[in-house]
């Protein structure tokens, strides 16, 4: 009887348990359910149904295109997606009261650095206030010094001569010759390209990802799926879905958690390889940034992730935009051309910072690629305060207020009949380049936080454009239609940009 007895109690223990968690789950269940409902997510309105239904997909492939037609169509430029308690303008004047004119009620907010602060934590795109204050004083010293940019200048050169050129070339052929040697993806090799930029320029580190053989880098899939499954994040209906699907670790949420710990673990082996290197002497930023926070191994790692996310996937987004337009236009591509000879000369040496400074042209449709694909779409903040945007819309506290890029690109009130035109002349005044209204082409942001790595950006495009173009006709394969964008922070290419390569003749 003893041996009975003490064998049930296992059992009843694990009954016990089952019942425990069963009524902890169903409990949390139903606490989602009268959150969802206290949210009033059956908005009935035609927005909030298409939304809902994705109902929307019937006309347009992105979601980013849906809400360009509705802003295209609202009078103020300005609409309420009431069940994401989202307010979505493409108004200049509404952008500028909120990077601007409003800037202190407007902060990115607690709800954006929740959805990524698993990924960015503390770092300088996912913070307010003081946080961002220090980061931006520290980033904005070292990114407009002299020798920060003449060594992000030898960076990105050296990438390109050694490696881009060489690859690109494997695959070209001969202008009078009817086989093609193979199919490239250029944006699988632009986003490898300036994934090992950024890691020379950021770290000091060389990861090869353009190396011949096309290596795997476990680092760069797993950001890849971070910034998917965190941009997914954002477009459910209540946050309390992902963060429910967190705790229980299941689904995306507990790829998106393995994913970050691969994050991590890399950019503290980084630190670590660093400190063991020294970084006194060293040129690059996380160097720099260390002779100032050295002791903060977890503020460290944030920063490394977020010059990850700036250098690597907006250059390569925007790089991608510009080649997808360039090959339908080969007039602008001939302008390039022109230009470029009349600068550099027939022997199309490598050209110096100077040089590229004087390429009004070229620099012309860099801006005009990134109007009609900026590589982040769109940008969010939380209201502090009640508020009235200036086109009479009232924000109320807490409401999400979004900037849309990518629409006011596409905005004939702003940019004229020719809109949709890739059109490099309406940036040009007797042949010069004329710098843009932020606040019209918020593609850098504007306001207080405008984008530090702005023209080093631009000069990363610009001479990867200066090499390619004398050298090549780079051509889209496949059907001439939109492309589709794959979810994540930044504008990709679903199924990349499948590319032949003609090599020009001298």
């Amino acid at each position: 009887m003893a041996f009975e007895g003490s064998s049930s109690l296992p059992s009843m223990a694990s009954t016990t348990a089952f019942l425990f968690f069963s009524f902890t789950f169903i409990f949390s269940l139903f606490s989602v359910l009268i959150f969802i409902l206290r949210m009033r997510t059956w908005c009935n309105c035609h927005t909030c149904r298409s939304y809902l239904t994705k109902s929307w997909t019937h006309r347009f492939i992105n979601l980013c295109d849906w809400y360009t037609h509705l802003l295209r169509n609202s009078p103020t430029g300005t609409i309420h997606v009431h069940v994401l308690q989202n307010i979505i303008t493409s108004n200049p004047h509404n952008v500028e009261h909120i990077v601007k004119t409003r800037f202190d009620n407007y902060p990115k907010g607690k709800p954006f650095s929740t959805i990524l602060g698993d990924l960015l934590g503390q770092g300088i795109f996912n913070v307010d206030g003081d946080y961002w204050k220090f980061q931006r004083k520290m980033a904005s010293l070292e990114l407009g010094s002299v020798a920060i940019r003449s060594y992000a200048f030898e960076t990105v050169m050296d990438e390109i001569q050694m490696r881009l050129i060489p690859i690109v070339a494997s695959k070209a052929r001969g202008e009078n010759e009817t086989e093609m040697n193979s199919i490239l993806d250029l944006q699988d090799i632009l986003r490898r390209f300036s994934f090992d930029i950024i890691c020379k320029f950021s770290f000091g580190l060389d990861p090869g990802c353009l190396l011949p053989s096309l290596p795997v880098s476990n680092l760069a899939d797993a950001f890849d799926l971070t910034s998917k499954l965190s941009a997914e994040r954002a477009m459910n209906v209540s946050p309390m879905i992902w963060k429910m699907k967190r705790f229980l670790n299941i689904g995306s949420e507990k790829k998106l958690r393995e994913a970050i710990n691969v994050v991590s673990n890399s950019a503290n082996e980084i630190i670590k390889q660093r400190r063991e290197m020294g970084f006194a002497t060293r040129k690059d930023l996380l160097s720099r940034f260390m002779g100032l926070v050295n002791n903060n191994d977890i503020y460290l790692r944030d920063i490394v992730i977020s010059f990850l996310l700036a250098g690597r996937d907006t250059v390569a987004a925007g790089l991608t935009g510009f080649f997808s337009l360039l090959s339908k236009n080969p007039r602008v591509e001939e302008m390039i051309r022109e230009e470029l000879n009349q600068i550099l000369g027939p022997v199309q040496d490598s050209p110096t910072f100077d040089q590229i400074r004087q390429m009004h042209y070229l620099n012309a449709a860099v801006h005009e690629s990134l109007r009609l694909f900026p590589p982040v779409q769109f940008d969010s903040k939380h209201a502090e305060e009640d508020d009235v945007l200036p086109d009479g819309t009232f924000v109320k506290k807490g409401s999400r207020v979004t900037y849309h890029p990518y629409a006011m690109g596409r905005m004939e009130k702003i940019w004229g009949p020719d809109c949709l035109e890739f059109k490099p002349e309406r940036w040009l005044k007797d042949g010069l380049f004329v710098q843009p209204d932020p606040f019209k082409y918020p593609v850098f942001q504007a306001g207080l936080r405008v984008c530090l790595g702005k023209d080093l950006a631009l000069m990363n495009m610009k001479l990867v454009v200066a090499a390619l173009v004398p050298r090549f006709h780079i051509r889209v394969v496949g059907p001439n239609h939109e492309p589709q964008f794959v979810p994540g922070l930044t504008a990709t290419f679903r199924g990349g940009l499948p590319i032949k390569v003609i090599e020009k003749k001298c």
